[in-house]
């Protein structure tokens, strides 16, 4: 299983920032929090395409992206 680990400075940088963010955006907090005490499991990462597939959106093409 690949799984990203923060080192401890950047540990510290994640938490500064959600203790600055709190007082307005809560949810956010909570989430850099969560990434600097318990990582990213890469394994459980979807790509892009798979969102858009999953929300029922139609796949993208070269003729449909926009630059």
């Amino acid at each position: 299983m690949a799984h990203l680990q923060f080192d401890a400075h950047e540990q510290a940088d994640l938490r500064t920032t959600a203790r600055d963010e709190f007082p307005t955006n809560p949810a956010l907090a909570y989430v850099l929090e969560s990434l600097a005490s318990e990582g990213i499991d890469l394994d459980g990462c979807r790509d892009w395409e798979e969102l858009r597939l999953e929300a029922g959106l139609p796949e993208r093409s070269d003729a449909t992206d926009v630059a």
